[in-house]
């Protein structure tokens, strides 16, 4: 899995601060106990120094340490039944000053041998639901709130099927795309009239990528092309601008938005052709929204990235009556 940098920062500060925050409570822990009892801080005191004792005798050399590291260690474990006994006098349990890791698979560093920890990736994954909410409505866009009330069940003479089938197509593509998504997936193409669930479906994907571990970029075109622009002619914002198409290029699943509705230029047929073969070589995922077909496409972008729009995507057509619109009638 790719993690995106500017995610992964704020994450691991998040976890960062909840780390200091419990220390700063097995602290409090401690003057509170130690206060009630003041032996207590005596044999915590008296813990530390057999434990720097029981590694002095382990390393000495030139003599055989094991009669003293055992008399040590019941030395250190008579302390311990000592602790114990006053504080379940207190009314405390046995371990109560016993400074635990939250998480003791990393012991709290948030990394393992095979990579991040689940304890930082669910860090991740709020930060970047956290990301994703800023421009997706997130709380009330998933599959399961999916309402197909608003779709026409009389069959379009032209399409051959209604709008009601083609989403339940639409939905259970979109769905399975999310629930099973790896580095096997391929890519989608939503092609449709504004208002016939194209964003819905996409936030509804992205929340599950993302709960699933995986880094997710959503944005809208314009947005995205703007970035690049920057990127590649503006002095004031440059490594701001390097981060953001990073994050685009790199990403486990880029959803890009809205194609269509930016102002087309050169740079921006040559941006969008950077991004979809780009993902492509590297074997990123990619989900584009558009309310063009893919022959608007290819007359406003180019015939390259037409073939690679209709050799490389799965393409899911909308068609129907504009939802927002029925549901503000």
């Amino acid at each position: 899995m790719a993690y995106d940098g500017k995610i992964l920062r704020r994450a691991t500060a998040r976890y960062d601060e909840d780390k200091q925050r419990r220390a700063e409570e097995f602290r409090a822990r401690q003057r509170i106990c130690y206060g009630k009892e003041p032996r207590l801080e005596e044999i915590d005191r008296e813990l530390r120094l057999t434990m720097a004792k029981i590694v002095q005798s382990g390393l000495r050399r030139g003599t055989d340490p094991r009669s003293a590291i055992a008399a040590l260690k019941e030395e250190n474990l008579a302390l311990q039944r000592e602790r114990g006994e006053l504080l379940a006098g207190l009314g405390y349990p046995v371990d109560y000053l016993i400074e635990q890791p939250n998480c003791k698979r990393c012991n709290d560093s948030g990394w393992t041998d095979d990579g991040m920890c689940r304890c930082l990736r669910d860090y991740y994954a709020r930060e970047q639901n956290a990301e994703l909410s800023r421009l997706l409505d997130l709380g009330h866009q998933s599959f399961e709130t999916f309402n197909f009330d608003f779709y026409s069940r009389l069959p379009d003479l032209e399409q051959g099927i209604s709008p009601y089938q083609l989403m339940e197509k639409n939905f259970d593509t979109c769905r399975d795309y999310a629930y099973e998504f790896s580095a096997r997936s391929g890519n989608l193409l939503l092609s449709g009239d504004p208002g016939l669930g194209k964003t819905f479906l996409s936030a509804s994907i992205a929340r599950v990528v993302s709960d699933h571990g995986y880094s997710v970029v959503y944005d809208t075109a314009a947005h995205i092309f703007e970035r690049m622009e920057t990127q590649k002619f503006s002095r004031d914002d440059g490594d701001e601008a390097d981060d953001d198409v990073t994050r685009y290029l790199k990403c486990d699943l880029l959803i890009l938005d809205d194609l269509g509705t930016e102002m087309t230029t050169g740079f921006v047929q040559s941006a969008l052709y950077r991004i979809i073969n780009t993902r492509l070589m590297e074997n990123r995922k990619t989900i584009i929204s558009t309310n063009l077909n893919p022959a608007e496409l290819g007359k406003r972008y180019g015939a390259a990235i037409q073939s690679r729009l209709e050799g490389e995507y799965r393409i899911l057509p909308f068609f129907g009556d504009d939802i927002r619109k029925l549901k503000r009638k």
